[in-house]
């Protein structure tokens, strides 16, 4: 396509005169999305997965391969990067009601589900101690499923234990799944598209509509060039500072880490699962913190579709910002007090905001009928 139909194509696309910084982020994924899925290739063709060779072909990556330093810790921080973006592109979503666009949204939760899948199976691969003992624990949650829990665990690691199976399935997996999200991430575009974007004030959007390009685009390209500036500095003088000191040990499955913890963009899900002693439910509250965001359309009983007008709303909605921050950092202490009542407490207030939210809506509705 031309450059001249490129943008046709973006002055056909009108969009809401209101929009702010924080629509900003939509566009930025996708170029984490790039970014990860061309690091992630380069990387594939030097990977070897073997439990005996993964570690060590990582390493000969890192220090052999012509600019692999630059590849690897582009991929292992660009994660972090998407995570960081999305995490806040799901919190404007709540705040300004965008959910209620409901196959824009459940669309988007799917996408999430699906790219912490494949985070997940990336974060094995290294064969790091750490990726090694969060995979064995994270797998193991699969054993709570009544009756064919042992079969599933059997089934995904390819035996009795994580070894070589387990490790070429992890990543088949995680070379395959990214196809899968730009699948998704395109049909989500294409929803967004013919739903509309929302805008800050939640008002009907077709009042006032600008074209998407130069008004727009041009916001696009300095937030992601400032994403990038923020990106390649972070690389350039703390490549590390995402990363676990235990992962720059080989796996031993004989040594068991002092604490076992996945990457920082799972804690708070792990904080969740660690707070309740049972099993089972630890599990299905991992998975609740998740599914839960699908419920958010349904769940709308406010007339007004954003928080900027409902000040109850919004007391609810910036309790929930450093609940989901104390979460991720109490996932991160030893499995003792006060750490684990820490936990337990922010676990309920976490699930309390999806809970209050359609009470708050129907209370303020009361208040402002005349």
């Amino acid at each position: 396509m031309s450059t001249q139909h490129t943008l046709l194509v973006f002055n056909l696309l009108p969009v809401a005169s209101n929009i702010s910084t924080w629509w900003n982020f939509g566009s930025m994924l996708l170029s984490c999305l790039a970014l990860q899925t061309t690091t992630g290739f380069f990387l594939a063709i030097h990977y070897t997965a073997n439990t005996n060779l993964a570690f060590s072909s990582v390493i000969h990556t890192t220090r052999d391969v012509p600019y692999g330093w630059i590849m690897q810790n582009l991929h292992a921080m660009g994660a972090s990067m998407f995570f960081i973006c999305i995490y806040i592109h799901i919190a404007r979503g709540l705040y300004y009601g965008s959910y209620m666009n409901k196959e824009v949204w459940l669309s988007g939760t799917t996408l999430l589900i699906t790219l912490m899948a494949t985070a997940f199976f990336g974060y094995v691969l290294p064969w790091g101690q750490m990726s090694f003992w969060a995979a064995t624990v994270i797998t193991n949650l699969l054993t709570a499923v009544p009756y064919l829990g042992t079969t599933l665990t059997t089934w995904l690691w390819g035996g009795f234990s994580i070894n070589d199976p387990t490790l070429t399935r992890f990543f088949a997996l995680h070379f395959i799944l990214p196809f899968g999200i730009i699948s998704l991430s395109s049909i989500h575009i294409l929803l967004l598209h013919n739903e509309g974007s929302s805008n800050p004030l939640g008002a009907n959007p077709d009042t006032d509509k600008i074209p998407f390009h130069p008004y727009h685009s041009y916001k696009d390209t300095l937030m992601l060039t400032l994403l990038m500036t923020l990106l390649f500095i972070t690389l350039t003088f703390a490549p590390n500072m995402f990363n676990d000191p235990e992962n720059f040990s080989k796996a031993n499955p004989l040594v068991t880490p002092q604490h076992i913890k996945p990457e920082w963009y799972f804690l708070f899900a792990y904080g969740i699962l660690r707070s309740i002693p049972n099993k089972l439910g630890g599990a299905l509250a991992l998975l609740m913190s998740v599914a839960i965001l699908m419920t958010s359309p349904f769940t709308h009983t406010s007339h007004t579709r954003s928080m900027t007008f409902r000040p109850f709303a919004q007391v609810m909605f910036w309790t929930l910002i450093p609940t989901f921050i104390i979460i991720t950092w109490a996932a991160t202490k030893p499995v003792e007090p006060p750490f684990t009542t820490i936990g337990q407490m922010t676990s309920i207030m976490y699930f309390s905001f999806f809970i209050a939210n359609p009470l708050l809506g129907w209370i303020e509705n009361k208040i402002m009928t005349p």
